[in-house]
């Protein structure tokens, strides 16, 4: 019996978890997903001192009715009780946590080297139970949280998560010591987020940011253009062979958000690299971005 061939197994995956799909897109997304890409997450040393993760579970009360999740609290080593943190929230924290992105260890780096203020940092998954995705179908409460526009997933971090896993920590008010960050539909997420609520969330960290027509993410842009400018730090990240399937063109969206920024004169950086749907550019240069994120 011979071994599946790769992109098969890709395609069967991708009918298995998302039985609407059409046709034409599975070759899409298999396409994009299979993208070679020269991007590798540098090293620490293991001299740096590694922060502190604990492992925990959430069920949403409010925003999310009975919803459950992982998370994942990262308090750094020079955290000192009493003493005033930074804080940053990553979505679809598993991937962040893993080998592309190896995003724990970055924040000891940067931390060590004082690039970004002592920080704690949430690494949360999405909800395990919901509609799935628009059309492709599918389960999980992902797309509901990360895809939908308007104020639900701020209000659920700040009025059910934080709370719950801050309790016992001092994390700064300011936006500016404040940043968010998400892959994907998670880079919407984070970009809505923080324009919903400027007041907790200055800075964004987007990668591959599904700035599409899903739930609400193609009006981002039109958004930054209508409504009053926000005191927002963006970074987006993108790749030049990023999805293009039913929902829109992943690469012109993040070009149109940053023209958006632009227009508005909104602080923002696009970084533009060689590969696709994944985290692996973003990985590679992502104490690049924290550190131009907090530069001052």
């Amino acid at each position: 019996m011979h071994d599946e061939d790769p992109q098969a197994a890709l395609r069967r995956m991708l009918r298995e978890q998302m039985p609407g799909i059409p046709e034409r897109d599975i070759g899409r997304f298999a396409a994009a997903l299979s993208v070679a890409e020269p991007y590798v997450a540098p090293p620490v040393p293991d001299s740096v001192p590694a922060g502190r993760l604990e492992r925990r579970r959430h069920r949403s009360h409010s925003v999310y009715p009975g919803v459950e999740r992982d998370y994942v609290l990262y308090v750094p080593q020079q955290y000192r009780e009493g003493a005033e943190a930074g804080l940053m929230v990553f979505q679809d924290g598993a991937r962040y946590l893993g080998p592309e992105a190896n995003s724990a260890r970055v924040l000891d780096q940067l931390i060590d080297e004082g690039a970004i203020p002592v920080t704690i940092a949430l690494f949360v998954e999405p909800g395990e139970t919901g509609p799935g995705l628009p059309v492709y179908g599918g389960a999980g409460n992902r797309s509901i949280e990360y895809d939908a526009s308007g104020p639900d997933y701020a209000r659920f971090l700040l009025e059910e998560l934080l709370p719950e896993a801050l309790a016992g920590y001092r994390v700064s008010a300011d936006p500016a010591r404040r940043a968010i960050a998400g892959l994907s539909s998670g880079g919407h997420c984070a970009f809505n987020a923080a324009w919903e609520r400027p007041d907790a969330f200055g800075k964004v960290l987007s990668h591959c940011g599904s700035f599409v027509d899903i739930r609400g993410g193609r009006t981002c842009a039109s958004r930054v253009r209508r409504e009053p400018p926000r005191p927002l730090r963006v970074f987006l990240q993108t790749g030049e062979h990023d999805l293009d399937i039913l929902f829109g063109d992943w690469l012109l969206a993040n070009r149109e958000l940053a023209a958006a920024l632009a227009y508005r004169g909104i602080e923002h950086r696009l970084v533009v690299g060689e590969g696709s749907h994944s985290l692996k550019h973003g990985g590679a240069i992502l104490a690049e971005s924290l550190r131009w994120l907090w530069r001052e």
